[in-house]
């Protein structure tokens, strides 16, 4: 069951800190935001789970968590997991509610490099030219 929650919380990481940094202390308790991505929003959604479902003292330390993202962001993210994990190994229900959340979001990701003189980096082309002397009317 641990390695099932360290998944968890791998896979809920980004959305976490995309929730964070796009909301700040407002996170637990703010709607969803058209503007925010879709990160951001699925982020908040999870933080907002744990949130409602903890007994008062729960609520007061991630609300603590959440404050201190200001001012210490590398803190937070172990301060959050620790409270995370805490909360998924004692509510089953709630580690299958948080599977299901980030297992829904969509999970493109597309990394592009270019690297060295005149590379080109893009994720759909129809014509690139690189070089000297050539011609695009053949």
């Amino acid at each position: 069951m641990s390695a099932e929650i360290a998944e968890l919380l791998t896979q809920a990481g980004p959305y976490l800190t995309g929730a964070l940094g796009a909301y700040g202390t407002a996170v637990l308790t703010r709607a969803e935001d058209a503007a925010a991505d879709a990160t951001a929003n699925a982020g908040r959604r999870l933080l907002q789970r744990v949130w409602r479902r903890g007994d008062a003292a729960q609520r007061a330390e991630l609300e603590a968590v959440v404050v201190d993202a200001d001012e210490d962001p590398d803190a937070v993210a172990s301060a959050l997991r620790l409270h995370l994990r805490r909360a998924l190994r004692e509510d089953p229900e709630l580690r299958r509610d948080l599977a299901e959340l980030v297992a829904a979001q969509p999970t493109t990701t597309i990394n592009i490099t270019a690297s060295g003189e005149r590379s080109i980096a893009a994720h759909t082309i129809r014509t690139a030219i690189t070089g000297d002397g050539h011609r695009t009317d053949s």
